[in-house]
C-alpha cells in the first residue's frame, strides 16, 4: 500500500532533508585525498547530532554505522574504514537523516582529487540521470516513466543502470511503497498521485550493470570491477511538480 503525505509531513521531511543536504555540502569540502570513509562517518553522525538529528539507518537491520560508504566499484551499502582515499578514487556517501520522527535519504557521489575523464563523465552522466527521472515526477505520471527516462540517457551516453538495487516510498520507515526502479517501459507501474514520496537514486556503472555481494552480506560491487557512481534525491510529488526534499541548491 503506498501512503500519501500530508503537507505538515512533507513540510517536516523538508527540514530533516534540509539537515540532510547541510552535511552533503559540508562532506564536499572534507573530501579529499587522505581522509578515510570511518572520518567521514564519524563527521556525519556528529553533524546530524548537533543539527537535532539521528542517522536512521545506524542499526537497521544490524547495520553499524551512520552512513554507507562506496568506494570505486561498490555500487552500494559500503562499510565506512580506516584506509584512506586515494587520488582518483570516488565515493558514494549515502545517509538517511531522522529529524523528529521524520525521514529523508540522499546520496551523493564524490570524486577523491582529480579522476579520470571516463571516470568523470561517469559522474555527470549519474546525476543528469538522476534529475531526467525527476522531471517525470509529476501528477498522472506513472513510476516506468521515471525509470524509461533514466534508462534510456544512461544508456545512450555508453553506460548501464544497476537493476539489483532501486528506489523506494519513504516517510516514518526508510523503505515503503512504492518501488521506483530506474530502468522500465514508460506507461507501466504506480499512477503518480499527489503526497507520494519516494526516493530516485540510480546507480550507473562503466561496466555491465549486474552486481555481486560481498561476503559482509551488505555491499554490493560490480561484477567486472569497473567503477560505479550514485546520486539520490528524495521528493515529493505535489501540484506544482516534484518537490526536492533533499535539495542542496
Amino acid at each position: 500500500m503506498i501512503v500519501l503525505k500530508s503537507p505538515r509531513e512533507i513540510a517536516m521531511m523538508k527540514k530533516a532533508g534540509e539537515v540532510l543536504a547541510a552535511c552533503h555540502k559540508e562532506l564536499a569540502g572534507l573530501i579529499k585525498p587522505g581522509i578515510t570513509t570511518w572520518e567521514i562517518d564519524q563527521f556525519t553522525e556528529e553533524f546530524l547530532k548537533k543539527h537535532g538529528a539521528t542517522p536512521e539507518q545506524k542499526g537497521y537491520r544490524g547495520y553499524e554505522y551512520a552512513t554507507c560508504a562506496s568506494i570505486n566499484d561498490e555500487v552500494c551499502h559500503g562499510f565506512p574504514r580506516k584506509e584512506p582515499l586515494r587520488e582518483g578514487d570516488i565515493v558514494t556517501v549515502d545517509m538517511v537523516v531522522n529529524l523528529n520522527g521524520a525521514l529523508a535519504d540522499s546520496a551523493w557521489s564524490y570524486p577523491v582529487g582529480k579522476v579520470g575523464d571516463e571516470v568523470q563523465k561517469l559522474l555527470d552522466v549519474t546525476k543528469e540521470a538522476l534529475y531526467k527521472g525527476i522531471e517525470q515526477s509529476v501528477i498522472g505520471a506513472r513510476i516506468g516513466d521515471i525509470g524509461h527516462a533514466i534508462q534510456q540517457y544512461v544508456e545512450g551516453e555508453g553506460f548501464s543502470v544497476v537493476r539489483d538495487f532501486i528506489g523506494h516510498g519513504i516517510g516514518s520507515a526508510i523503505h515503503e511503497k512504492p518501488d521506483v526502479p530506474h530502468f522500465g517501459l514508460p506507461g507501466k507501474g504506480a499512477r503518480l498521485k499527489e503526497g507520494m514520496v519516494f526516493t530516485i537514486e540510480p546507480m550507473v556503472n562503466i561496466g555491465a550493470w549486474a552486481t555481486k555481494m560481498d561476503p559482509n552480506g551488505w555491499t554490493a560491487r560490480t561484477v567486472d570491477g569497473t567503477y560505479s557512481a550514485q546520486y539520490e534525491h528524495t521528493i515529493a510529488i505535489t501540484k506544482e511538480g516534484p518537490l526536492i526534499l533533499t535539495n542542496q541548491e
